[in-house]
Parts: C-alpha cells; sequence; structure tokens
C-alpha cells in the first residue's frame, strides 16, 4: 500500500513539477505511517488514507511540494499524540511546520460551539490567509475529501459539517476563484443536507442524458461553425451545470425542474481578448441575447482575478443557453483561481513569498476593520459577507474605479473615499442626478457625494449600508454617542441618589471611592461606571452601599433606601417573567425579561439580552440582526435555564408542488414530530405550485429543527421557511 501511495503522489507531482524533491515526500510519509498506524476513518479504512487522498487534491492545484508534504502531515499535530509543532520544524523546516500549524488551527474551529472561538477561528482563517494562502488551500483540499466521505459519520454530524461547508468553505473557494472545489462542495453540502433533492436532479440528468448529450453536441458544431465562418480559431465546449446551481435556480425562483431552461453552459476559448469581443458579436448575430444578461469580467475582472464575458442567449430550439468567452490564462484562473498565479523560487525560497498579482487585499483589510468587533455574531457575518464577491462598480466623478458590496448605496460610497466623507454625508449626484442616502448603486454609475459639517450618521444608516468599512464606522460613531449619554446619565442617577443620603457627588469624586469601585468591577475608569449606571447594568443603590462605610454612613452590604410597595410589585412581576420564559439574566436581579417580536427566540437558540431602560431586558436570537445593528455595551449575557420548557407559536411556510395528497403528509409529519397545528392554510397557482402556511405549537429550537427536516423530506416540498415578526400570513413576513 505504502509503495501505491507513493507512486500516485510521485506522478501527480512529476505532471507539473520539473525536479520534485520526493526524497522528502517519501519521509514525510514514512512520518505519517508511524503516527498514525492504529488510526482508522469512520468507514473503517485507515487514516493514511485519507492524508495521501489531501496531499493528491493539492498536487490537483499544483502547489509546491511544501504544501504537499504540509497536507499529508496536516492532522499530525491535532490527532497524534507527542507530534508538536517543534518536532515538525526540526524534521521538516520552519515553512512546512507553520502550515501544518496554520491548518490545525482552522481545523479547531468548530462553528456550533462557543461563540467567541468560533469567532476566534475565522480570525485565524483570515489572518492565516493574509500570511500564507497556502495554509487555506491545505484546508480546502482536507475539506472536500472529508465531504467525499460524509456518508459514514452520524447523521448530526454529517449536518453540522454540511453547514459548515456551505456556508463558509465553499464560499471561501469561490472567493479564492477556485471553481471545481466550490462547485463539487456545494454539490456534497446538497447531497448531505437535501438527499431527496440530490437525488430528484440526478434522476431527471440520467432519464434527459442522451437527449442532453444530443443538444450539447449539435450546439457545439453549430457554434462552431458560426465562428469558423468569422474567421476565429475557437475551442468550444457545452457542459451541464452543477446540481446544487440548479437547486438554488429551482428554489430562489420556486420552479420544478421541468422549468429551469438554462441547464447548459457553453465555454468557449478564444486566444486573444479581442477574440472574445469578435466571438461575442457571433454569438449575438446567431441567436437573439437575453437583454439584462450580459456581463464583462473582463474589463472589470471579480475580486478573485476571474475575466470572461458573460452572455445568455435564446439557443437552438428555443432554450436559454449561457456562453462564457475567455483566453486560455483567464481559463486557467477561471479553474484554479489564485493557484494559478502561483510562481515557483529558486530552491530554498518560500513558495509564500511567491509573487502574484492575485487580490487578497480585502483579507487585510477585513481583519483590520474587524478586529475591534467583540461580539462574535456581528464578527461572523462580516466574514461571510466578504465571502460573496459578487460586486458592483462604480466611479467618482474623476473616473477613479471603486468596488463595492452588491446592493451598496450612497453612503457606502462616502465611506469608500473617507470616513469624514462617510459620517457627513447628506446624499449624492449620480450620473448627475440627485439621489438619497438609500439610493442603491449600479455598474457605471458616476457619484459625486455631498456632505454637511452638521450632519452625523444615524443608526437607521446601518439598514441599508453594506460594506464592512461602513458598518464599522457607523458603529464606532453612534458607540462613542451613546456612551457619552450614557455617562452623563448615569453621572445624574448618581449624584440624585447621593443627594439623598446627604452626600455631594464632588465630595464623593474627590476621594477616589469612585475609581476604586470601578476597578473592584474590572471597569476602566470612573466614566465607565457612570455609563453603567446609565445603561442600566449596575444598580446605583449598590454603588452607594459601597460608598456610605467611608463617609460614615451604613455598612456596605445594605441598602441606602427601603424598598417601596411599588418597587416590591415590580420586582415580584419581574421574577414572574423570568420564570415564565425560562432565562437567566447574567449580574441583574428583579429586572423584566420580554422576547424580542423580530427575531422570536426559542428555547436552544444562541441568545443575548439587550438593556432597554423603562422597559426591562429583551431577549433576541443571537444573530438577530437588530442585535448586530445595536449598540454592544447594552447587551447583557443571558442564558435558557436548564430544564426551560417555553412552549411558543411559530409560523412555518412551505413551497410545494401541488398535488394529491401533499397537506395531508405535510400535517402528518408536523404531528408525528410532537408539534401541534393551530391553524393552516394553502394557495394553489395556476403553474402547478402551493403554499401551504402553518401555525404550530413548538417546544424547542431543537424540536423546530427536526420538524423542518421532516418536511423537507416529503416527496413535492422544495422548501420551508420559518416566518419571523408581528406580520400575519397575507402580509410580506420576513423568513429564516
Amino acid at each position: 500500500m505504502a509503495e501505491d501511495h507513493l507512486n500516485r503522489i510521485t506522478l501527480a507531482l512529476s505532471e507539473y513539477h520539473p525536479a520534485p524533491d520526493l526524497a522528502l515526500i517519501e519521509k514525510a510519509y514514512d512520518f505519517i505511517a508511524s503516527s498514525h498506524a492504529s488510526q482508522t476513518r469512520a468507514s473503517g479504512e485507515p487514516y493514511i488514507n485519507h492524508l495521501v487522498e489531501t496531499a493528491l487534491l493539492v498536487c490537483k492545484l499544483r502547489l509546491d511540494v511544501a504544501s504537499v508534504t504540509a497536507a499529508l502531515l496536516h492532522d499530525t499535530i491535532e490527532d497524534c499524540e507527542g507530534v508538536t509543532e517543534e518536532m515538525l520544524r526540526e524534521e521538516f523546516g520552519e515553512d512546512i511546520a507553520a502550515i501544518v500549524e496554520g491548518v490545525t488551527k482552522l481545523t479547531r474551529v468548530r462553528f456550533e460551539s462557543q461563540e467567541e472561538k468560533q469567532a476566534e477561528g475565522f480570525r485565524k482563517m483570515l489572518l492565516a490567509m493574509a500570511k500564507d494562502i497556502r495554509v487555506v488551500l491545505v484546508k480546502l483540499c482536507d475539506r472536500l475529501h472529508n465531504m467525499r466521505t460524509i456518508r459514514f459519520l452520524p447523521e448530526d454530524k454529517q449536518r453540522r459539517i454540511a453547514l459548515e461547508t456551505r456556508e463558509i468553505y465553499a464560499p471561501l473557494a469561490h472567493r479564492l476563484g477556485i471553481h471545481w472545489i466550490k462547485s463539487e462542495l456545494e454539490d456534497l453540502c446538497l447531497l448531505s443536507l437535501r438527499p431527496e433533492i440530490y437525488a430528484m436532479i440526478k434522476d431527471n440528468f440520467a432519464r434527459t442524458k442522451a437527449e442532453r448529450d444530443k443538444y450539447v453536441k449539435d450546439t457545439v458544431e453549430e457554434l462552431l461553425h458560426h465562428l469558423e465562418a468569422a474567421g476565429i480559431s475557437a475551442s468550444v465546449s457545452g457542459r451541464s451545470k452543477h446540481f446544487a446551481s440548479i437547486w438554488e435556480k429551482m428554489e430562489r425562483n420556486n420552479l420544478s425542474f421541468e422549468e429551469v431552461y438554462d441547464l447548459h453552459g457553453f465555454r468557449v476559448i478564444v486566444p486573444t481578448v479581442r477574440a472574445c469581443y469578435e466571438t461575442l458579436g457571433v454569438i449575438h448575430s446567431a441567436w437573439k441575447p437575453v437583454p439584462g444578461r450580459f456581463k464583462d469580467y473582463i474589463a472589470m475582472p471579480k475580486p478573485n482575478m476571474y475575466q470572461s464575458l458573460h452572455t445568455t442567449v435564446i439557443g437552438p430550439e428555443g432554450s436559454r443557453i449561457e456562453c462564457q468567452i475567455r483566453t486560455p490564462d483567464m481559463h486557467r484562473v477561471a479553474e484554479e483561481g489564485i493557484a494559478a498565479h502561483w510562481r515557483y523560487k529558486e530552491r530554498g525560497q518560500s513558495a509564500s513569498s511567491a509573487e502574484t498579482d492575485f487580490d487578497l487585499h480585502w483579507v487585510s483589510t477585513l481583519v483590520e476593520e474587524q478586529k475591534y468587533l467583540k461580539n462574535p455574531d456581528e464578527f461572523i457575518q462580516s466574514v461571510k459577507g466578504e465571502l460573496f464577491p459578487e460586486d458592483v462598480f462604480v466611479f467618482t466623478p474623476k473616473g477613479d474605479l471603486i468596488r463595492l458590496p452588491y446592493g451598496s448605496c450612497t453612503i457606502d460610497f462616502a465611506y469608500a473615499i473617507h470616513s469624514d466623507v462617510g459620517q457627513s454625508t447628506i446624499g449624492a449626484k449620480i450620473n448627475g442626478s440627485l439621489v438619497g442616502l438609500d439610493h442603491e448603486l449600479e455598474n457605471g454609475d458616476t457619484i459625486e457625494v455631498l456632505t454637511s459639517k452638521s450632519q452625523t450618521p444615524s443608526r437607521d444608516w446601518l439598514g441599508y449600508v453594506k460594506s464592512s468599512k461602513a458598518k464599522q464606522r457607523i458603529r464606532a460613531f453612534l458607540k462613542s454617542e451613546e456612551h457619552a449619554r450614557s455617562m452623563a446619565f448615569g453621572m445624574e442617577l448618581l449624584s440624585k441618589e447621593l443627594r439623598k443620603v446627604k452626600l455631594s457627588m464632588k465630595k464623593v469624586e474627590k476621594s477616589n471611592k469612585l475609581t476604586e469601585i470601578a476597578k473592584g468591577m474590572g471597569l476602566r475608569s470612573v466614566g465607565d461606571l457612570y455609563a453603567q449606571i446609565g445603561y442600566g447594568k449596575v444598580s446605583v443603590a449598590k454603588v452607594i452601599a459601597k460608598v456610605l462605610p467611608d463617609f460614615g454612613g451604613e455598612e456596605e452590604a445594605s441598602e441606602p433606601t427601603e424598598t417601596s410597595p411599588l418597587e416590591r410589585i415590580f420586582q415580584r412581576a419581574a421574577r414572574a417573567s423570568r420564570l415564565k420564559v425560562g432565562v437567566k439574566v447574567s449580574g441583574l436581579e428583579d429586572i423584566m425579561i420580554r422576547y424580542a417580536k423580530c427575531c422570536e427566540p426559542l428555547p436552544g437558540d444562541r441568545i443575548v439580552g439587550f438593556i432597554t431602560r423603562g422597559r426591562g431586558v429583551t431577549i433576541h436570537r443571537a444573530d438577530c440582526s437588530q442585535v448586530l445593528r445595536s449598540d454592544p455595551l447594552r447587551q447583557i449575557d443571558v442564558s435558557w435555564h436548564g430544564d426551560a420548557k417555553a412552549p411558543r407559536r411559530v409560523k412555518l411556510t412551505v413551497h410545494s408542488r401541488d398535488s394529491l395528497g401533499l397537506l395531508s403528509k405535510v400535517s402528518h409529519a408536523i404531528t408525528e414530530n410532537g408539534a401541534n397545528i393551530n391553524s393552516a392554510q394553502v394557495n394553489t397557482t395556476d403553474s402547478g405550485k402551493a403554499k401551504h402556511q402553518f401555525e404550530i405549537t413548538i417546544d424547542d429550537a431543537k424540536q423546530l429543527e427536526k420538524l423542518i427536516r421532516a418536511i423537507e423530506q416529503v416527496q413535492g416540498v422544495t422548501k420551508v421557511d420559518r416566518v419571523l415578526g408581528r406580520t400575519s400570513f397575507g402580509g410580506e413576513p420576513s423568513a429564516r
């Protein structure tokens, strides 16, 4: 087996590397054969098989020998007792040890563990990418092979890994331009998360294979004929789109498989950039282009350096087909992404220092802009946002090109120019016309920002900005403003209560007692103590109780004033509200608690509390957009009681095909999973689709997830949404 493994790696390396260090590969193989000797995978096969397959995938990326060696060794620190980074450094050198350690750190990320650990894992990933991109490339290969063999794991673990892959690693592969890894990861996630959908698409493809193959062959021949007539030398190939992209289109537009027309894509490779545009003209002359479906990624490449012309036309037999036109160099980048930019140096130099024009500026920018974010969910959402590479390209009045996230508005552009411009913007002129702050930008817009010295950012701005820079700068401004207001409010409250016990604020401040109290509470300054009082996180009564002993008053443990009958009524109501919702609040006593209507948390959801003066603590889901837009200083740690039982009414929308008996099957799936149906409503369309709307009673988040998965397994169901907010079924609610 060892000889076979080494031969496969040697053959893969020799296909692109002129003189690989095979002795180093053999040394690494002997090391893992010894270190992992007794280990097996969930499938029962030797663990070493996974390491070899990962190394072969790294070879497919055509990376250097150090990367292939690190791929063989990537699990030694994590899984082999006694193996350390220092040991690898001594045996294999600094370069390889650093890659293995970087991959090990990424392996330790658990996307459904403690939020702080999760956010820290994301930060390490970004830092690793900025320092040495090979770390993430090896990790992507490791994840791809794990997804190929995921069927041997328990179902709950399969789901966790597949969700993590779909949300992070597939978009990361896309952001790095490695199309083949991205597509396969997405298909494997679909197979794991929605096996019935994957099987449906696969069956339909198998059923129509002969017909599709003939269509592709005939279309390629016709396209080549048109190009030859125009004197253009080209290579043309046709392919079917991968399953996940088909399902995404079906789900997004609520289509059946038969209604997805553009199942085919055609790739035209021509010698020069000029020939690309000539080919576009030939295709548009032969077949009618679909309006709005042309994109020029040659003139304006994607952030991952992808370049091609994209156009969708009404091809033979009236079918929509997508054509991608590019040069050979563009094709290499399109398939391999950053790996296609690798430059090998003389022996002894690190490949990580190889020159590359690949755009990784977004990585260091994101790390810099997000390093002060304390809310881990906010940081995670920012990273996820950066992993999706859709952009809009706009211009300054001087003609400078600015790239912004898709959906960006006037404010995003202003902050991209300069933070001071963003803070004072009141509007803009776009292509000569006046527009508002929330105006969504379009490709090619020329923008002139209008400012005013009296303007300051508003919390409303967070509702429509898209760029990380704009969000971070607005939050920082609002935080400082809120902190100043809370300091003033807290100082006023403390001063008022001190007067009640015959003490002056000036006298207490002069004694430095407040500094001592602040430090005892882990706060940096008296100002922070005032702010905590203003936010409602620190009780004025407790501060005064700590002050009084130094001024000849009551003992520290006592309260300065007697509790009034009205306060006692409030305290009893607060205790009742806590028991009712089953939530514990960190550090606060006798506080009213209520659920947020915007996200409707269920027991088992990750939650956070938000202090609202006069209304107690509102419980939100930790990833709620309202919380992410709020002042982090007004957030407070909360948790569910271990035995929390808070049955809640939840609304679900089930999208499906209109078929006989489907409502009965869905209802059965709901009741079989222990939920009670309070109401149901069904709407059908002339196109054979149905939308079932249910209001059900559920105990916790785990039961809801299990229920949704059961409904998704019903044949004919295409999508299940949880409806959030106050909106009734007749309106336009948000869904998650």
